[in-house]
């Protein structure tokens, strides 16, 4: 998920893509334990597709925290 896309996303649509993309990496984590997975890139995409929606998110709280100091 490219960040533009994110940043179209509402903050609880964001909160909610976070939780299905880490429970979609623990099964993958878990998978990969056991087996070889198809698509081992799939680990590392999730990981930065998370973080990069939890920077988004970070960004927007620092946003509403500085426009309610004004």
């Amino acid at each position: 998920m490219q960040a533009k896309d994110i940043r179209e996303l509402t903050q609880d649509e964001i909160d909610i893509e976070i939780e299905r993309a880490r429970e979609e990496l623990f099964k993958l984590r878990f998978r990969a334990a056991y087996e070889e997975l198809e698509n081992p890139a799939l680990l590392k995409e999730l990981r930065r597709d998370v973080a990069r929606m939890k920077t988004i998110r970070h960004e927007r709280e620092l946003r509403a925290a500085g426009d309610s100091d004004a």
